[in-house]
C-alpha cells in the first residue's frame, strides 16, 4: 500500500530516532577526485554530481556546486567509463538512447570533460544517418557548505536558485554561487535547478556545452577563501612552474615509470601558496580532507623530493618559518601543529614536535642537495631555534645525587610537556641534533658540540631503555610513559630508528641502534607480521588491537613504507627493502598509481588486490612523495654539494631491474643515473666539477 503522505524530513546530523548522530567520516574510496587546490571537483565514476556525500566542486573548502545532472533524450546517459586523464581532470564516457535506435548499437554519445577549476564541458557526438533532435538537461544545484562540515556528514538542504545572465546564482552567508553556461540554454527554470537545450545535431555532427562555475564572496568579487586564507598556486588561470625538476624513470619494470610520473603530477596539484609571500610554496596535506597546510606533511613531502631539487624545500621551510613561535617560554622555536591520532594505546601525538624537528634535518639536507649557501643561511636562524627547543624540551638527562632526572629527562615528550615519549621522536630528535650540529659548524655557529654530545647521551639511554627484550630477540619499544613503563607493540614508527640522515661526504648519521639490533628490526620489519605483501602495516598482525583498517593501528600507510624502504637501504638489507618496494609497486598498480595516503594491512594473497581505506586522501602528499622516495632510494645518491662530490651507491640487487633516471638535480643541475640489473651505477649526466665517488 502506497503511503499518502511523505514521512518527515530528518535534520542534518540526525537519527532516525531523533537523537543527532555522531560525526561519521564519508567515504572517499571510490571517487575520483579532480585536484588543482584551492580547487577540486569529486564525483563517482558515473559523472553525476548527485547531491548526495562528498560530490560537488569545490574552492577553497566550500562546495560551490552539489548537484550537476545531465539527462538527455529524457534519460541519462550510460556511463561506460570514467577515469582521470590528468590530476586536475577527468573524462566520462557515456550512451545517449533515442526512440529511432534500432539494435543494441547507440549512435549518439557523450563526451564529459571535467577540470578542478569549475570548468565542465559536455560533447555530444553523432553517428546517427539522420539528423536527430536531442532534448538536454541539467539539474543544477548546491548548499554552499564547508567541506569540515561535507566530511563528516553534516550538510544544509539545496538553497533556492535564481536566474542569473545565462545560468543560476545561489546565495548563503554572503557567499554566491554562479553557474553560466554557453550556448545559452533555450530555457532556465530556477525553480527546478533547470538548464535545457534543444540540440540539432547533423548526420556525423557534434555539438559541445559548456558550463563554467565560481564562488564569489559579496565583499570581494571572485572569493579564494577570504582574507588572510591560503592562496592557490595558479596565477591568471595557468599552472606555476614545478618546483622540482622534471625527473623521468625508464625502469625494466614500466610501472615504475607510471607510479614516478603519476606522484609528481598529484604534487603539481597539491602546490599551494601561503598568504605571507609568493615564494612560500609548499604541497598541501591531501584532498579532500587536508587541503591546507599540515607542517610536517609539507616537510616530509618536501624532503622526499631532494632527489629533484631543493626548490620545494627553501620554499616550504620558508613557509614555516613565518609560523615558528617566538618570545620567552617553552615554546619559543617551536613549529605549532595540530594532535593526531596514534593507534588503541597511545596519546594524540603532536604534529608540530615532528616539524619542528624536521625543519633543521631538511635544511641541512637541502644543503647538501645543492641549497645555494644564501638561502640555507637565511634560514639558518629557525633552524636555530627548533635546536634551541630541542635543547630546553629535552633536557641532558643527568641523572642527580638520589638517581633522580635533573635538568629534563633527556628525551623528547610527544606531546609536551608531559609526553610520552616515543620511539619515532627520539630518532626525530636525534637526526635533528646531529645534522643540526652539522648544519652548524657549516656555519661557524656555537651549539655544534653540545648537539653532539646531547645525541650520544640520547644513543646510550635509548639503547639502554628502549629495548623490550624476547625470546625472539626482542624489539624496540613504541614509546616509554614519564614513570619509566615501555609500551611493547611494534609498529611501522619503528621504521624511523633507520631513517638517520645524510651528512657529509655521502655517508649516514649514526644510528639510535647498534648494528645486532638494527638487523634485529630489518628482519621484524621484513616479517609477514609487519609486511603484508602491499606495503607495512602501521601495527603488526600478531599485536593486540590489531585493525587492519586502523589509521595508526594496521593499515599499510605509504609514507613509512618509504621511510622505511630508504633505511633499510641506507643500512644494507636490501632483500627487506626490495620485498617492500615490489609490494608498494604492486598496490600503486591497482590503484591507478594514484597511491592513497593508506590502505587496509590485510595480508596479501594469490588472487587478492590491496584494499581501500574508505576515508583516507587520494591524492596525498606523503603518499606520492614516498613513491618518489621508495623508487629514488634505490639509486643510491648521496651528494655532498658543499665539498663538491656525489657518491652513487645503488641497491646491488635492483630489484626493480635496470633503472635509467634523467632529470635529477644535483647542485642545482641536472643529473642522470644509469642502474644495471647487476646493481651497477653509471652517472651519465651532472654538474661541473662535482668529484664522482662510489
Amino acid at each position: 500500500m502506497v503511503p499518502t503522505t511523505q514521512p518527515a524530513r530528518r535534520a542534518p546530523g540526525e537519527h532516525r530516532s531523533g537523537v543527532p548522530r555522531p560525526p561519521e567520516p564519508q567515504p572517499v574510496h571510490g571517487a575520483l577526485i579532480c585536484v588543482a587546490l584551492p580547487a577540486l571537483a569529486i564525483s563517482s565514476e558515473q559523472g553525476q554530481l548527485t547531491g548526495r556525500g562528498t560530490d560537488g566542486f569545490y574552492r577553497a573548502g566550500r562546495r560551490v556546486l552539489s548537484r550537476c545532472q545531465l539527462s538527455a533524450g529524457g534519460a541519462e546517459p550510460v556511463v561506460v567509463q570514467g577515469r582521470l586523464i590528468a590530476t586536475d581532470r577527468a573524462r566520462f564516457v557515456g550512451t545517449v538512447r533515442t526512440a529511432v535506435d534500432r539494435g543494441p548499437d547507440p549512435e549518439i554519445r557523450v563526451e564529459r570533460l571535467r577540470c578542478a577549476d569549475g570548468v565542465e564541458r559536455l560533447t555530444f557526438h553523432s553517428s546517427a544517418p539522420r539528423r536527430v533532435r536531442l532534448p538536454v538537461e541539467l539539474r543544477l544545484g548546491t548548499d554552499l557548505a564547508e567541506l569540515g562540515a561535507i566530511a563528516v556528514g553534516f550538510t544544509g538542504p539545496e538553497l533556492p536558485a535564481s536566474v542569473h545572465g545565462s545560468g543560476l546564482r545561489w546565495s548563503a552567508a554572503g557567499a554566491h554561487a554562479v553557474v553560466a553556461a554557453s550556448p545559452a540554454p533555450s530555457d532556465v527554470m530556477a525553480s527546478a535547478g533547470l538548464l535545457c537545450w534543444e540540440l540539432d545535431l547533423p548526420p556525423g555532427g557534434h555539438h559541445t556545452i559548456e558550463v563554467r562555475v565560481r564562488l564569489e564572496h559579496a565583499a570581494q568579487g571572485a572569493f579564494s577563501g577570504g582574507p588572510g586564507s591560503l592562496l592557490p598556486a595558479t596565477r591568471g588561470g595557468e599552472q606555476p612552474p614545478r618546483p622540482w625538476s622534471a625527473a623521468r624513470l625508464q625502469c625494466d619494470d614500466p610501472r615504475a615509470d607510471a607510479l614516478l610520473a603519476t606522484g609528481l603530477d598529484d604534487l603539481h596539484g597539491l602546490l599551494m601558496r601561503g598568504p605571507g609571500a609568493l615564494t612560500d610554496m609548499y604541497v598541501a596535506g591531501g584532498v579532500p580532507w587536508r587541503c591546507g597546510l599540515s607542517p610536517a606533511e609539507a616537510l616530509w613531502a618536501a624532503r622526499m623530493l631532494l632527489p629533484l631539487g631543493t626548490r620545494l624545500a627553501a620554499n616550504t621551510l620558508r613557509a614555516l618559518a613565518r609560523l615558528q613561535l617566538g618570545g620567552p617560554g617553552a615554546d619559543s622555536g617551536r613549529i605549532p601543529g595540530a594532535l593526531r591520532d596514534a593507534g588503541p594505546y597511545a596519546p594524540p601525538s603532536c604534529t608540530g614536535v615532528e616539524a619542528t624537528l624536521l625543519f633543521p634535518t631538511v635544511l641541512a639536507e637541502a644543503r647538501r642537495w645543492g641549497l645555494p649557501e644564501r638561502e640555507a643561511e637565511q634560514l639558518l636562524p629557525a633552524a636555530e631555534r627548533c635546536l634551541g627547543w630541542l635543547r630546553t624540551t629535552a633536557g641532558d638527562g643527568r641523572a642527580s645525587g638520589d638517581g633522580a632526572l635533573s635538568g629534563g629527562s633527556g628525551y623528547v615528550p610527544d606531546p609536551v610537556p608531559g609526553g610520552p615519549y616515543r620511539c619515532a621522536t627520539q630518532a626525530h630528535a636525534h637526526r635533528a641534533a646531529l645534522l643540526g650540529a652539522d648544519l652548524l659548524d657549516a656555519y661557524g655557529r656555537p651549539g655544534a658540540p653540545e648537539l653532539r654530545d646531547w645525541a650520544a647521551g640520547l644513543r646510550a639511554r635509548f639503547r639502554e631503555e628502549f629495548w623490550v627484550e624476547s625470546r625472539s630477540g626482542g624489539s624496540p619499544a613504541a614509546l616509554r610513559t614519564s614513570g619509566g613503563r615501555l609500551l611493547p607493540h611494534l609498529g611501522s614508527t619503528a621504521a624511523h630508528l633507520l631513517d638517520t640522515g645524510l651528512l657529509g661526504g655521502g655517508r649516514s648519521a649514526v644510528g639510535l641502534l647498534d648494528r645486532a639490533r638494527t638487523e634485529q628490526l630489518a628482519r621484524l620489519l621484513g616479517s609477514p607480521a609487519m609486511d603484508s605483501g602491499w606495503g607495512l602495516r602501521g601495527l603488526g598482525a600478531k599485536e593486540g588491537g590489531y585493525n587492519p583498517f586502523g589509521h595508526r593501528s594496521g593499515a599499510v600507510r605509504v609514507h613509512e613504507t618509504a621511510v622505511a624502504v630508504a633505511g633499510l637501504v641506507a643500512a644494507g638489507y636490501e632483500k627487506e627493502a626490495g620485498a617492500l618496494v615490489r609490494g608498494l609497486l604492486d598496490a600503486a598498480q591497482s590503484f591507478a598509481y594514484r597511491l592513497p595516503e593508506m590502505y587496509a594491512g590485510e595480508q596479501r594473497t594469490r588472487d587478492g588486490a590491496p584494499v581501500p581505506h574508505p576515508a583516507a586522501c587520494r591524492p596525498a602528499a606523503v603518499a606520492a612523495a614516498g613513491a618518489v622516495h621508495a623508487l629514488t632510494a634505490l639509486a643510491g645518491v648521496r651528494p655532498d654539494v658543499p665539498s663538491g662530490t656525489v657518491a652513487v651507491r645503488p641497491v646491488a640487487s635492483a630489484p626493480l631491474g635496470a633503472m635509467q633516471f634523467t632529470g635529477l638535480s644535483v647542485a642545482e643541475q641536472p643529473f642522470a643515473v644509469r642502474i644495471s640489473r647487476l646493481g651497477m651505477g653509471l652517472v651519465e649526466e651532472a654538474a661541473n666539477g662535482l668529484q664522482l665517488g662510489a
